[in-house]
């Protein structure tokens, strides 16, 4: 018989200590899964692009501009999620699953909340939001129908995210990735369909993405919510006993606080960013939406590799093994910046066609194949800066990689762009330059908090 809040029990995989063994294997088992996961994730707002693409630059622009508003959204939530994370990782590396169960039953009360009033911002203010990027009216418009969607379809979004950090913080890395798979799957299959018009489908351009993204996360909800409830995952999900825990709820929050602020603030550099570039002209504002597009490919390949060495150093953390915490916090950044280096070079080499894959215009191709071109300077460090930060975040230590953010984006990204867009002859380069330096930075500080160890001291 199955205990309440604990392992189903069916077989080794479900039963496996992440806290012994080689530490290379384990990273690799929680973190594959992750990679697919999280590129996947990823992924939703890239199928938009390359089938918004076909629209023109003006779609590009709003969908892109819009984009960075909906991810300052879900960065928030995503930020929440992290308290769910260290806490879940920690009881299961305790041995106490009843206690895990409980923290993912009082995460899903602070998704429902927070998802409620982002609907209702996305409701009353698309348009102001945007309108307040100085953007030109054909773009607002594109932009606002598919940011009052996704803000709607927030819910489903967020509350998915619940399901898939409960899952991976427990050790189970690939029931979320087959979940992510399937809905990414019929999301690739339902695009086309729902922007063109196809078939029996009604045609709703830049809204049609939007659908889009919410039908399908509507359906990875669904999944995920079987999957723990019926204990088809490490963790078995049930509300038995269930009640209000307001210090459960204080604690989870206040662990996710700075990694929530650090998102949205993140998101609010990039809206700046953009603030520099309108001038400049709707393709260029678009060619900074499709370089976006690909480096969230490429923070997507170190954060899953960091989200795995979190979760693994978490358990080991909750298990007193400071030590092979670690290790996987190294072998996680190592295999990061190996991905990054392979990826920066081909982007040296075919930026133009990997461009071709969201857009035919030769002028949108030119620009943001020059972006990709001078932004990989910084790509070299983003392997440290995500998996260093994802780690960080993954056992509970939140607040220094807050202040890196913020230092990294208004010590570094926003004024240098200005400086460099005022005295300078780079023009709008002079943006992607000051992205490339913040990227830098923000590695530098990461590998050197991560290598003084406080971390390890840190209580959840």
């Amino acid at each position: 018989m199955e205990e309440a809040g604990g392992s189903s029990r069916r077989g080794a995989a479900f039963d496996r200590d992440w806290t012994k063994g080689s530490i290379i294997g384990n990273l690799w088992s929680l973190s594959w899964p992750m990679l697919i996961s999280q590129s996947l994730n990823m992924l939703g707002p890239t199928i938009d692009m390359i089938w918004v693409g076909k629209l023109g630059a003006a779609s590009v622009a709003g969908v892109g501009v819009a984009g960075m508003a909906v991810m300052l959204a879900n960065l928030a939530m995503m930020g929440l999620t992290t308290g769910l994370r260290a806490m879940v990782a920690r009881f299961v590396g305790a041995g106490d699953n009843e206690g895990a169960n409980h923290i993912a039953r009082q995460a899903f009360v602070i998704g429902a909340g927070y998802s409620i009033v982002v609907a209702v911002i996305g409701i009353f203010f698309a348009e102001p939001i945007l309108m307040l990027m100085g953007l030109e009216a054909d773009v607002v418009a594109e932009g606002a129908a598919y940011t009052r969607i996704m803000f709607v379809g927030s819910i489903a979004m967020s509350l998915r995210m619940m399901a898939e950090g409960t899952m991976q913080a427990s050790g189970d890395t690939v029931m979320p990735m087959r979940i992510t798979v399937l809905f990414r799957i019929f999301h690739v299959a339902l695009c086309p369909f729902l922007i063109f018009g196809w078939w029996i489908f009604p045609h709703l351009g830049v809204s049609g993405a939007a659908a889009t993204n919410v039908i399908s996360q509507t359906l990875g909800l669904a999944l995920g919510l079987w999957v723990l409830f019926k204990g088809r995952t490490r963790l078995r999900v049930t509300l038995s006993n269930f009640r209000l825990d307001l210090n459960i709820i204080w604690r989870i929050v206040k662990i996710g606080i700075p990694t929530a602020v650090m998102g949205v603030q993140r998101s609010l550099c990039l809206l700046a960013l953009i603030w520099f570039i309108v001038p400049f002209g709707t393709l260029v504002v678009a060619a900074h939406t499709l370089c976006r597009r690909v480096e969230n490919i490429l923070s997507a390949l170190s954060m899953g590799l960091g989200t795995g060495a979190g979760v693994l150093a978490g358990q080991n953390l909750g298990a007193g093994k400071p030590k092979r915490a670690e290790k996987s916090g190294w072998l996680a950044a190592g295999f990061a910046e190996g991905i990054m280096f392979i990826s920066s070079a081909a982007i040296l080499l075919w930026a133009e066609n990997i461009v071709r894959v969201f857009t035919p215009e030769p002028g949108l191709i030119e620009t943001t194949s020059t972006f990709l071109r001078i932004t990989t300077a910084g790509y070299l460090a983003l392997g440290f800066n995500m998996a260093f930060m994802q780690f960080l975040t993954g056992v509970g230590d939140t607040l220094p990689p807050m202040l890196c953010e913020l230092l990294k984006a208004w010590l570094v990204q926003v004024p240098l762009a200005f400086l460099l867009l005022r005295v300078t002859t780079l023009g709008v380069y002079g943006v992607r330059w000051a992205m490339a330096a913040g990227m830098i930075t923000a590695g530098t500080i990461f590998t050197v908090y991560f290598w003084l160890g406080r971390w390890k001291r840190k209580k959840v």
